[in-house]
């Protein structure tokens, strides 16, 4: 019988089995699809989330990300990160380095999905796709994303009356105009992310209410497109949705504990999934290890309680049409605050231990 089995082996799964083999734990990834996986994504982490992956020693290759800068199409503002520069990285790199992290830790990988969760005395038992055949563990991290199979299965999944359901598109173009900060660029009703990846390529994410198709979207940002190579703009787009999720708690049966997207989102407005998502790793195998199991749920709720307060106060402004089109005047007008919410964001404490 394992210690941890983690299901799901995206960025946050790995980061949790990175930190539990180091941590003496013997653990197994679920995860059906090969490295690298890609997915929609903003591709930006923040300040904070650069140092949970420098201390599990991965730095993938990527571009640092000097601050943020709001702008619609007659000006912008920009707001340096304090804290230190974040990174923008191809997800695929982001996953090829910490799979081989996870190599290196000794965590073992199997090629399949879970398909059930039953909560034992003293153990949990995980179901192996269409085979059920049955692995045993003491505990599982279930980082099996957005839309959960585990949270579901485990009844923990609650609605959340989604009358605006927001949903991300993300695709690449080449530039030689490749920034040093996120640009968040707003429309009438979407907004376009532009994230430094690499030395002349840029993550282009389009998150809007509407489900219309990335090429209806784009046309909205001319001053982004004349930056870009038109005919680089990648013929993929990956799509995420809806973004607004929620579990009714982390920790069910004192055995099971969600992280990342699969322990609950709001919005990818402020770009803080995979930051929060690594620090909410650590914390999870922090409370294993010291055998304070519902600790995590108290120290889930600190990382989460700020991010979630500005992401919902931001979104809410921006579903009404004359509030949204104030939010980058306002931006601009009151540059000291909107520099001081960026860094409030972008410097996140990671709280040492779940107690």
């Amino acid at each position: 019988m394992k210690d941890v089995i983690v299901i799901g082996g995206g960025p946050v799964g790995l980061v949790a089995a990175i930190h539990a083999a180091r941590r003496g734990l013997s653990v197994t990834v679920l995860e059906p699809r090969g490295a690298p996986i890609d997915k929609a994504c903003g591709e930006g982490i923040m300040p904070h989330g650069v140092r949970e992956l420098d201390a599990i020693g991965v730095r993938p290759p990527g571009m640092p990300i000097h601050g943020i800068v709001y702008a619609d199409e007659r000006r912008s503002v920009r707001a340096p990160m304090r804290s230190g520069p974040g990174l923008g990285v191809r997800r695929t790199a982001l996953h090829l380095a910490l799979t081989e992290a996870a190599r290196g830790a000794g965590v073992e990988t199997l090629a399949a999905a879970s398909s059930g969760v039953a909560i034992h005395e003293g153990r949990v038992e995980v179901s192996l796709g269409r085979t059920g055949e049955l692995l045993r563990s003491r505990y599982v991290v279930a980082a099996d994303g957005l839309h959960s199979p585990t949270r579901r299965g485990l009844g923990v999944d609650r609605p959340v009356g989604l009358r605006h359901k927001r949903f991300g598109l993300v695709t690449h173009a080449r530039t030689s105009e490749v920034p040093t900060d996120v640009e968040v660029h707003w429309a009438r009703d979407c907004e376009l992310y532009v994230t430094p990846v690499s030395e002349d390529v840029v993550g282009l994410a389009v998150l809007s209410e509407a489900r219309a198709p990335l090429s209806a979207k784009l046309p909205e940002f001319p001053s982004v497109l004349a930056r870009v190579d038109r005919g680089s703009v990648q013929d993929r787009v990956l799509g995420a949705g809806p973004f607004r999720q929620r579990s009714a708690r982390r920790v069910v049966g004192g055995r099971v504990l969600l992280v990342g997207d699969a322990a609950g989102y709001v919005d990818a407005l402020t770009g803080e999934g995979l930051s929060l998502g690594f620090a909410q790793a650590r914390l999870a195998i922090d409370s294993l290890v010291s055998g304070r199991v519902q600790g995590y749920e108290t120290a889930w709720r600190r990382t989460v309680r700020e991010p979630t307060a500005l992401t919902g106060g931001v979104l809410l402004a921006s579903r009404w049409g004359p509030v949204r089109s104030g939010i980058v005047p306002a931006a601009v007008a009151l540059p000291t605050v909107f520099e001081a919410i960026v860094n409030r964001l972008a410097g996140a404490p990671a709280h040492p231990s779940a107690r």
